[in-house]
């Protein structure tokens, strides 16, 4: 049997406290990759003003809540992995379930799912995170005034920002999803590819925040106007919920892998585990990859055979820690990787009501950065679906999110992304609800290498995944191998495999796949927004997804 070169540490507390920091080394340059160019600007503006990669954090996720409101948020939630000082942070801003939610608050009289319930209107929304989370992060890592970091904000919010192409096609999408059913008309319905939007409202709200901290969000004039929605639209946001809300900083998943350590999301992700999942059951078939060409129909065929079987555990066990008793241990310990890596059929499908959990008993966005002095962020945060629930706090101007749909409105039943789940991921008040999300550093020798990380519901780690495939087996230049294709699978529907229309799956590696007996499908969006900088020698660079409008820029001392 061949030498394991992976191996899965889960880091304890006492570790964290008694481990001595390596110091990280300095580099040539500061570098963001962000989903947008004002992000980007924003981010080498604050590094430029002496900001640390926290600062430039702060600053960029309140900007594209303002150039980025299809995704960028303050109506919503998300997670941040951090590396400062040569020490590995990770924070949980994730909304939380109403304590007016309930296990069947999205079924009728018959027990069936309601339609779009958990989608569109105030009843989807969890209660927002984003806020709390940029606040304590700043808190505890900041250099730069907080007002400071949303002063840019504030500016496109007031002056405005010229529309994307790409925008208006999700706003003519959402437009039609949301028209006679929430407000969203009335704030974006003016939208026009090329033409200056400005947001007087959210404008205030952010200059309130700015003034008074999150206080405001949670306790303070914009809490109220969103308390003044949530009875408007019958929703379940609650002042006692506002007040409630904590954020939590958890111990970081953290992967060893062939002299690397990548750290990344743990539960209530799903991320962190799938992606220790994916790299272990590869590696233990290492050998059927020897010679395959990527991309190729039996590469492809190899990696859904592997991401079946994440699947199949995620939809079983995972769910908020909180609330669950999750195996974590057992699904990342090496034996039962390869128990896995084991079931794995390198010539066939394997059937898929055969695959099951092992063990016994649409719109989101990323950015990543790093400042000259080698401390890092990647920061995936999110309203769920393009534009959240279509509600805009009215006078505040900013979305709410429709997380509640990443609950299991129904065990077996599945959500907007087509994955189901189990009891452990069903609706409880204050509970947080599973998400995909996989903000990630790679590091090595206590450096910073890789800071990776992408929308895309459920294809958020299999895309991840495949782009560390690209530059660490196929030693692809990081541009192409952040724009090649990407396929994604994920047991249901049965021997479906998803491609997007920017690579999509054609010609005779497509015929073959057929061959073999599965249904290639066009899922009708892009396949992730791959945003990452990689460090070599000292120097950063990055690469921003061809199938988004990011910005890369390298940000001189």
């Amino acid at each position: 049997m061949q030498t394991r070169l992976f191996k899965i540490l889960t880091l304890s507390a006492a570790i964290m406290a008694t481990s001595t920091p390596l110091l990280a080394a300095d580099l040539t340059a500061g570098a963001v990759a962000a989903p947008d160019e004002y992000g980007a600007k924003v981010a080498a503006q604050i590094l430029k003003a002496g900001g640390n990669a926290v600062d430039a954090a702060v600053a960029t996720a309140f900007t594209l809540a303002v150039t980025y409101p299809e995704a960028g948020n303050i109506g919503g939630g998300g997670f941040m992995t951090l590396y400062v000082d040569g020490k590995p942070y990770f924070l949980d801003y994730r909304e939380i379930a109403p304590k007016a939610a309930s296990k069947s608050m999205y079924l009728n009289e018959k027990g069936e799912v309601i339609e779009n319930l958990s989608l569109i209107g105030s009843k989807a929304a969890g209660v927002p995170g984003t806020v709390l989370g940029l606040w304590e992060a700043h808190k505890k890592f900041g250099k730069l005034p907080w007002a400071e970091l949303l002063t840019p904000a504030i500016g496109y919010a007031q002056q405005g920002f010229k529309v994307a192409g790409q925008q208006y096609q999700y706003r003519e999408d959402a437009n039609k999803l949301f028209a006679g059913k929430t407000n969203f008309g009335d704030y974006f319905g003016k939208m026009q590819p090329g033409v200056v939007f400005k947001q007087p409202e959210l404008a205030k709200t952010l200059t309130r925040i700015a003034d008074k901290g999150a206080a405001d969000f949670y306790q303070g004039e914009t809490a109220a106007l969103l308390l003044r929605q949530m009875q408007q639209d019958g929703g379940l946001i609650s002042a006692q919920d506002l007040k409630d809300y904590r954020v939590k900083w958890r111990e970081p998943m953290q992967i060893s892998w062939r002299g690397n350590t990548l750290y990344t999301a743990p539960l209530p992700s799903s991320g962190g585990i799938a992606l220790a999942q994916l790299l272990g059951i590869k590696e233990d078939r290492a050998a059927d990859f020897i010679g395959v060409k990527l991309n190729s129909a039996r590469y492809i065929h190899l990696l859904a055979e592997i991401e079946k079987r994440v699947f199949a555990d995620r939809a079983d066990y995972l769910g908020d820690p909180d609330f669950n008793d999750v195996p974590v241990a057992k699904l990342i310990a090496a034996d039962y990787l390869q128990q896995r890596a084991a079931e794995v059929n390198p010539q066939a499908i394997s059937a898929t009501e055969k695959v099951r959990p092992g063990l016994e008993s649409h719109q989101t966005t990323h950015f990543s950065i790093v400042d000259a002095e080698g401390n890092a962020v990647s920061n995936t945060y999110t309203l769920n679906w393009d534009f959240g629930s279509g509600v805009v706090v009215k006078d505040a101007g900013f979305l709410l999110n429709d997380e509640m749909d990443d609950f299991s409105a129904k065990p077996g039943v599945a959500n907007a992304f087509g994955v189901v789940g189990s009891d452990a991921n069903a609706i409880e008040p204050g509970k947080r609800m599973l998400s995909s999300m996989s903000p990630t550093i790679v590091t090595r020798d206590g450096n910073v290498t890789l800071v990776i990380g992408t929308p895309g519901g459920s294809r958020i780690f299999t895309s991840i995944f495949q782009v560390l495939n690209n530059i660490y087996d196929y030693h692809l230049p990081l541009q192409q191998a952040v724009a090649a294709q990407r396929v994604h699978h994920q047991l249901l529907p049965k021997d479906t495999i998803y491609f997007d229309s920017f690579a999509p799956l054609t010609g005779e590696v497509a015929a073959q796949l057929k061959t073999m007996g599965y249904t290639l499908e066009d899922q009708g969006w892009n396949m992730g927004d791959i945003q990452v900088i990689r460090i070599n020698n000292d120097t950063p660079e990055t690469a921003s997804d061809p199938r988004g409008r990011g910005t890369g820029l390298v940000v001189a001392k």
